[in-house]
């Protein structure tokens, strides 16, 4: 899929590499203790306008791929942490700092040894690709929200991770929802 979305030329990579700083070392417990602590401001969380994508009908087909690929491996089969994380994409499409197209926001940074948006975008992960049975809901799930469905419930985060991890960037954005184990956030 990587090498696909590279050879035609639509990964667009703003910005520079984020700066990083040695992780802190702590068990999963002390993680989600950790985000338990950070309070969800749910006043910080807007609602999402529906996107409106302007491609035509073969962008579109790549677009729901990277959309159903996202949120396969990066949630698995579970439809409400799908529509959070395609929200987070789509957010990250029309938000400045991101590239502008689908495909470019969720391959971001692949190349990068600071390391990826999406982490199944170069940790190996998507070399293993199964037959998964989830495939045909992640790609419905993914043209609903082409069509203009909204995932209110992450309103215009266009961040997100693990409840059992604790990002260098946590602290310095807003959370605004917690769906299944995954937290989302705004910036500040």
């Amino acid at each position: 899929m990587a090498a696909v979305a590279i050879a035609a030329g639509l990964l667009d990579t703003v910005g520079t590499a984020p700066k990083t700083r040695p992780p802190r070392t702590m068990t999963m417990a002390q993680a989600r203790a950790s985000n338990a602590r950070v309070p969800i401001v749910a006043a910080a969380r807007v609602r999402a306008k529906p996107y409106r994508f302007g491609g035509g009908s073969a962008e579109r087909a790549q677009a729901v791929d990277c959309l159903a690929t996202a949120a396969l491996y990066e949630v698995g089969d579970d439809p409400r942490g799908q529509r959070a994380v395609i929200q987070v994409i789509l957010n990250r499409a029309r938000a400045p700092g991101f590239p502008r197209t689908i495909c470019g926001v969720v391959y971001q940074g692949f190349d990068r040894t600071t390391g990826c948006q999406f982490s199944f975008t170069c940790d190996g992960s998507i070399k293993r690709r199964t037959r998964h049975f989830g495939w045909s809901a992640a790609r419905r799930v993914a043209r609903e929200a082409l069509a203009g469905h909204v995932f209110a419930d992450v309103g215009r985060a266009t961040h997100y991770h693990a409840d059992w991890m604790v990002p260098y960037w946590r602290d310095t954005m807003i959370k605004v929802a917690k769906v299944d184990t995954h937290l989302f956030y705004v910036r500040l």
